[in-house]
């Protein structure tokens, strides 16, 4: 690599990589120094530092890049940090993908210039004929690229190799990963005689190709999203939804607005966002993952979210089915899942909290249950809180019973699983009794089920040995007595769940008649840890 020269770097060389690299209380202090330094030049310089929640997304991109980062980046040109920042947002906003910025840099001298130079001889007569063109033969201009996009391997190179395409020489190139998964990639480069507007459009044309080969369905959104109406596009450009109602429910792409993400999965990632000022989640599949069984499965469930309004389950607010961006868009529910609350913010809930709740759950599933759909993986982590009210979420698998009764073997998650769906056999909705059995046992223990096995283990001793999770002597009598009928191995001898949502009333009224107010052993949804 060429010696630091231009750009956001300073003059001097990089230091050595012994003291670059991104580890250590070093790597940590000069990410903290540079923090500070760019803060206090932000607040002297008019920058905007005024503006709430700067400081912290200040420091979240301090945090998010390698302590090299910190080492290159010269802060004293503060509107080259912001710079990067930005292009990072975007890069996070799935629409997006890849982003880039291109300016002028410093112009270099001809002996300047043999810093950046292999060991070649430089002689800009038979290497640069185009100089020619400036007003000074002894100089040549630089420019500074900048890409952020979604670390994808190969990607780097196909960048280098799109600046080769142009005619570009990298003279430097720093190439930096966050911890979420991104890419900042920064060259500075010369060969480029003409406006860098030009050079902007010919980034551009490139950078769309290369979008085409990195995420197969993203389409270049320059005609749709650059202030023009949304066109109506042909039926075949459209995931089709199985249509049954006159719901409006196309969501224009340019009225969401993507926040913090809040979870990562296989083949599509959750955002904390807004949708014309209303907080929203959004699940947007991820475009280089999709495939004819995915968007089988988009079209299904939004075909279910469609169809269901019930105050325990979660709202359907829309979807995007015009690529690039595939998404679903539903209520945000503040509280977050119970899984979360139970394992990972470790918070108790007192035993009126657990049948309030089983009553939210039993609720929602009823009214599912009563228009025809199982919901096929019903358990804490699609379980959402808010306002005191929890709600029924994620129909990724849920499906509409039909009359033959086959549906998909092994759908859901071992260890809420019902044996019959684990041994492939016909199964209907009481597989989700079972599996609100289990999330009943959660709610009373504050245990994962099964916590010392793996997911495969727990399921065939689930099968083989009739294994259920262990309730505790002090369980009261009638809550035992109603994880037991849930998790009966013959499915026709569970209640339903219009019968579950009868014995938690009558739960409830002999807790109330009785003055139970005992704080229970579990967990209280007040926000009190055990201790």
């Amino acid at each position: 690599m060429a010696a630091e020269s231009c750009g956001s770097r300073g003059a001097s060389p990089p230091p050595p990589p012994s003291s670059a690299g991104g580890g250590g209380a070093a790597g940590r202090r000069r990410k903290a120094e540079a923090y500070a330094e760019v803060l206090r030049r932000i607040r002297d310089g008019g920058y905007g530092g005024g503006r709430p929640g700067l400081e912290d997304e200040l420091w979240a991109h301090f945090q998010g890049l390698p302590a090299r980062y910190s080492l290159d980046v010269n802060v004293e040109r503060v509107e080259d940090v912001l710079l990067h920042k930005k292009l990072l947002e975007q890069a996070r906003e799935p629409m997006n993908g890849l982003v880039f910025d291109v300016h002028p840099s410093q112009v270099v001298t001809l002996e300047e210039s043999t810093r950046f130079e292999s060991s070649t001889s430089f002689k800009q007569e038979e290497q640069d004929p185009q100089c020619s063109a400036f007003a000074s033969r002894d100089q040549r201009p630089l420019h500074e690229i900048i890409f952020a996009c979604d670390d994808k391997p190969k990607l780097l190179s196909q960048l280098t190799l799109l600046l080769g395409e142009l005619g570009l020489n990298i003279q430097e190139a720093h190439a930096y990963s966050t911890s979420d998964g991104y890419s900042l990639d920064i060259f500075v480069v010369d060969g480029w005689e003409y406006e860098v507007d030009i050079l902007r459009s010919a980034l551009k044309k490139g950078v769309d190709k290369i979008k085409y080969r990195a995420w197969p369905l993203v389409q270049s959104m320059a005609a749709r999203m650059d202030h023009q109406p949304l066109e109506v596009s042909p039926s075949s450009d459209f995931v089709q939804i199985p249509a049954d109602a006159a719901d409006v429910w196309e969501v224009d792409p340019r009225l969401l607005k993507f926040e913090q993400k809040l979870a990562s999965g296989s083949f599509g990632d959750l955002y904390h966002g807004t949708y014309c000022s209303q907080d929203v989640a959004i699940k947007v599949l991820k475009p280089e993952r999709v495939s004819v069984d995915m968007l089988r499965e988009f079209a299904q469930e939004v075909y279910i979210m469609k169809k269901v309004r019930h105050k325990n389950v979660v709202q359907f607010i829309g979807a995007c089915t015009r690529p690039p961006i595939l998404c679903i868009v539903t209520e945000f529910m503040h509280g977050g899942s119970i899984f979360d609350f139970l394992y990972n913010r470790r918070e108790n809930f007192q035993l009126p909290d657990v049948i309030r709740i089983a009553s939210d759950v039993s609720k929602g599933m009823n009214y599912l249950h009563q228009i025809n759909i199982v919901h096929r993986d019903l358990k804490t982590a699609n379980l959402l809180m808010d306002d005191q009210v929890v709600k029924v979420a994620d129909f990724g698998v849920a499906r509409v019973k039909d009359q033959s009764g086959v549906m998909t073997a092994e759908t859901g998650t071992y260890r809420w699983m019902a044996p019959e769906v684990i041994e492939h056999l016909p199964y209907d909705h009481s597989a989700d009794v079972f599996s609100f059995g289990i999330v009943l046992w959660e709610l009373l223990t504050g245990k994962l089920p099964y916590e010392d096995m793996t997911p495969l283990q727990a399921a065939v001793a689930v099968v083989q040995k009739d294994l259920r999770p262990t309730i505790a002597a002090d369980t009261h009598p009638l809550l035992a007595d109603l994880l037991k009928r849930c998790w009966q191995k013959d499915p026709a001898l569970r209640p339903t769940f219009a019968e579950i949502v009868d014995i938690l009333n009558s739960i409830k009224e002999v807790l109330r008649s009785s003055g139970h107010h005992k704080r229970h052993s579990g967990r209280s949804h007040s926000g009190r840890k055990r201790g």
